[in-house]
């Protein structure tokens, strides 16, 4: 019999997991003080674009309840996890108010329910705010210790947006901050229940686990930002092919498969905060201040170049197509998304710009300028363009044919900024612009990236 578990918040990533939980036949209640988020379990519908969310709440007959009284949760379970907001601050450090709020009403609960309850933050936090702050809004409010009445824990999930379900229920690794021992094992064993694989769980104090969450990420951030390097180095060489570059580097052991894929810069809800965050934890240990903010702004430089590099290419007069506005496939989230910064500062360079992506534009509206249209369609997008760039790598615009892109009379240019469309580089009536590759390389790399390397399918 598995623990009853609470996912206290139904977000984006609240929502799924508490779906995959009951899917892996664990009795969950689910929490939110939205209103809208509990009918939207409550009915089985997704509030977000999450691929897979649907056919999982089929899957999760009669296990799943949503409310809106988190007391109703948290008595009738054995184990909470807390997947709330944690905003950056203006120093760039995570906000600790809505986990500590949350955690002062989950401890009121706990004062009087009799038994062990397991408490499992999610959320992104500065390193040694669990074992702190955290623990001590939980004792204060139930009148408890923690490692006696009350276990805690620090879990962050490593999953992608457009991937939450995949990642959760087959990661590569399982992160346990713990407190003490039992609530060590106590996590331990749920993740071992409800991972359809079975990963490696490192198990640690909560500090530890805290930073490794923010490191990680910094390294990957750290590898794309590499292979962007080499891009933009081997566009400039004869010959330059930074797919045949990073390949070459996966082999060794010391660099590892995954995130080294020259393209354009990172964005997304997660790396570019825990880089921040990262900086201002240097910043207040004083360790490495050459280093800190380098990686953030070569990233930042990324838009600029890129919408320098279209602008000296394309036509005097001529318009641009974006195809592309999630910051990577499978999702509909804009944040800090590179298409999205490349659209407004053409457009505020007065060049006519119209965009397009499958699922993400109406996200998009609220955040470009009225100067930039949007197309219904990815062929519509390309029709009316003389220079097409390709920021997001969509299957629909790698499966769109050669004829889609072409046009008679002067040839359309095509930036293609992931080289997902090798095929148009001998077309006639295209100019066909890869990034990553130097004057004379062949158009199709040799040997093609891995896909477990494109970093738009990875973390973040």
């Amino acid at each position: 019999m598995h623990p009853k578990v609470s996912v206290i918040g139904l977000g984006r990533l609240g929502a799924p997991i508490a779906a995959v939980f009951a899917a892996r036949d664990f009795e969950v209640y689910g929490y939110d003080p939205v209103p809208e988020a509990v009918s939207a379990v409550r009915e089985r519908r997704s509030l977000y674009y999450e691929p897979g969310l649907d056919a999982l709440y089929e899957k999760a007959d009669g296990r799943l309840h949503a409310t809106s009284d988190l007391a109703e949760a948290v008595r009738k379970t054995d184990a909470s996890f807390l997947v709330v907001p944690t905003p950056t601050r203006p120093d760039g450090s995570f906000s600790l108010e809505h986990v500590l709020a949350t955690s002062r009403e989950v401890g009121a609960v706990l004062a009087d329910k009799e038994g062990f309850h397991l408490v499992v933050l999610t959320s992104t936090v500065m390193p040694g705010s669990t074992d702190r702050r955290v623990r001590a809004a939980l004792e204060e409010a139930s009148g408890k210790k923690v490692g006696e009445e009350i276990g805690l824990c620090y879990s962050a999930v490593f999953v992608a947006m457009g991937h939450v379900i995949e990642n959760f229920l087959r990661p590569s690794m399982a992160l346990v901050g713990e407190s003490d021992e039992r609530s060590g094992r106590m996590l331990e064993a749920i993740y071992r229940a409800v991972c359809e694989n079975s990963p490696p769980v490192a198990r640690m104090s909560p500090f530890n686990a805290e930073l490794t969450k923010l490191a990680m990420n910094v390294l990957v951030a750290t590898k794309i930002s590499i292979a962007n390097l080499l891009a933009r180095v081997c566009e400039l060489m004869p010959g330059g092919d930074v797919d045949v570059v990073t390949e070459a580097m996966q082999l060794d052991p010391r660099v590892g498969e995954g995130a080294l894929v020259g393209a354009i810069a990172y964005g997304g809800p997660f790396f570019g905060r825990d880089n921040d965050a990262f900086g201002t934890l240097m910043r207040r240990l004083e360790v490495a201040r050459e280093l800190e903010g380098a990686l953030g702004r070569f990233n930042r430089a990324q838009v600029p170049w890129l919408a320098d590099f279209v602008e000296q290419r394309l036509v005097d007069g001529g318009s641009v197509g974006v195809l592309g506005l999630a910051y990577k496939p499978d999702t509909d989230v804009i944040e800090s998304s590179p298409s999205v910064a490349l659209c407004r500062r053409l457009a505020e360079h007065d060049v006519p710009v119209t965009a397009h992506d499958p699922v993400a534009m109406e996200a998009a509206r609220g955040m470009l300028p009225p100067a930039v249209e949007f197309a219904n369609t990815a062929a519509l997008c390309i029709a009316g363009a003389d220079l097409v760039v390709v920021t997001t790598p969509w299957d629909a615009y790698r499966e769109l044919p050669a004829a889609a892109w072409a046009r008679d009379g002067e040839p359309r240019t095509v930036v293609d900024c992931w080289r997902c469309l090798p095929h148009l580089g001998d077309q006639p009536g295209i100019t066909y612009v890869p990034l990553g590759r130097g004057p004379g390389t062949p158009a199709v790399p040799s040997p093609p990236p891995r896909p477990s390397t494109d970093p738009t399918r990875g973390l973040g």
